[in-house]
């Protein structure tokens, strides 16, 4: 019986190893070195904040894996022979393999330093991570958090949860500016500041500082300043996990580099999710450190590992999150800075944290993406309206129908439409009906 080895048991490895199991009888092994079950990592916050138990955060029943077959391993590999198919562990245990998964996901970044191994210094991905945090906290009342990204805003809200005081150090000249443009950005950075939160914009760090007992007492920053702290945060992003990619002679350029198929220049070998780089054919090379797109990859390399070869078709880019308790969706792109040949239409509520951004084409209307933050918008009428080029005049006139926000919620359309039109008193707009009421959306809506 051919035997399926995956290395990891993130969202990527445990989503093939559920679709092969539903197509094929071969024998499944999961070897993880950080817990022995899968759980939701975006959930390890919530544990933190007291919101939910960490079983709470397991998709499935303990039981669930041996009533399908799938076999468990907690370890560490610590090399791949891919001549001989064998997985060499930490503990010195051999593992065979006729086809190898790697999903090993991301690693939290670092960059030499000085002082970023002291004690009181942590990153936040792993579940060891979160217990980590647990420890530091207890001994903390100030902590500075390096890098503006998702991650950083997790912690400081996990911080702020205990009544521990946060000072970001942030790169660009305002938060997230390397993905937001100045408008979001900026409804963000107050809206975090209301929450007690205090930036160093345009500022890097230079040093970690340990104090008489050995743990982190301050920081030095580019602009020489020297920050008291009782832990640093490093949530400057992460980068894709390679190293036992690397030992085992497999090609990788930031990530494991994979075809559209998922496969490596290795025969028998795939890599998914966070750690691999996949090639496209105009040169572009994508690491998609996302949910949904491992869970995507996952099901798409299940059906070639079970003889039905099938590309991975990532369909329109979305992401989500959430900055404290405004809610945040992104569909299409919306880059930070503006880009020759796309307009953006903008509005921003006048009173709360609400805000929404189109961008599209000058010459075409098509939309090309929105940002929304404080609406919930309906994933399938984005997904429809982008993957059939839309116009701004369908999408807006139309904007009910994307709109999920529940029924007491107020609602912003009306608003929204008066401020296009007031912006372009050539090109009066109005308010159409709920479509998905009435009719279904065709193609033909697109250019309407």
């Amino acid at each position: 019986m051919s035997k399926l080895v995956i290395i990891g048991n993130g969202v990527s490895g445990v989503t093939v190893a559920r679709h092969v199991r539903k197509r094929s009888d071969m024998e499944i092994l999961i070897i993880s070195a950080e817990t022995e079950h899968f759980f939701s990592r975006t959930a390890l916050m919530y544990i933190f904040m007291g919101h939910m138990k960490y079983e709470h955060t397991k998709p499935y029943e303990d039981h669930f894996w041996a009533k399908n077959r799938i076999d468990l391993k907690q370890g560490f590999v610590e090399d791949i022979n891919t001549n001989d198919k064998v997985l060499t562990l930490a503990s010195g245990e051999s593992v065979d393999y006729d086809q190898l998964v790697l999903a090993t996901g991301s690693q939290s970044n670092k960059f030499g330093w000085p002082g970023q191994d002291l004690p009181g210094v942590q990153t936040l991905f792993s579940y060891q991570d979160l217990e980590l945090m647990e420890e530091n906290s207890k001994l903390t009342k100030h902590a500075v958090l390096v890098g503006g990204g998702l991650i950083g805003v997790e912690m400081a809200e996990m911080l702020l949860s205990r009544g521990i005081e946060v000072t970001f150090l942030v790169r660009e000249d305002r938060f997230w500016g390397n993905i937001l443009p100045n408008g979001e950005a900026q409804l963000i950075q107050k809206h975090a500041e209301v929450h007690g939160i205090k930036f160093h914009f345009e500022t890097e760090l230079k040093e970690i500082k340990a104090g008489s007992n050995g743990r982190v007492s301050s920081v030095i920053t580019s602009t020489g300043e020297e920050i008291a702290c009782d832990m640093v945060g490093l949530s400057a992003g992460v980068h894709p996990h390679i190293g036992v990619a690397k030992k085992g002679d497999i090609p990788v350029g930031r990530g494991i580099l994979v075809n559209d198929f998922l496969e490596t220049q290795v025969p028998d070998v795939y890599a998914v999710g966070d750690c691999a780089e996949i090639e496209v054919v105009d040169g572009r090379n994508r690491i998609e450190p996302l949910w949904y797109t491992g869970k995507m990859q996952g099901e798409a390399l299940a059906k070639t590992i079970a003889g039905e070869r099938t590309k991975y078709e990532r369909g329109v880019w979305f992401n989500s999150a959430k900055f404290f308790d405004i809610e945040y969706q992104t569909y299409g792109f919306v880059f930070n800075e503006p880009l020759d040949g796309i307009s953006s239409f903008y509005w921003q509520h006048p009173e709360q944290d609400i805000c929404l951004r189109i961008n599209y084409k000058d010459d075409t209307q098509e939309v090309t993406g929105v940002n929304t933050f404080g609406i919930r918008m309906r994933h399938n009428v984005w997904e429809n309206w982008l993957a059939n080029g839309c116009t701004l005049k369908y999408v807006l006139e139309n904007l009910r129908d994307a709109n999920f926000d529940p029924e007491f919620f107020n609602r912003y359309e009306k608003d929204i439409i008066v401020a296009f039109n007031q912006q372009h008193p050539d090109n009066q707009l109005k308010l159409s009906p709920l479509r998905w009421l009435t009719k279904r959306f065709t193609k033909g809506h697109a250019n309407a």
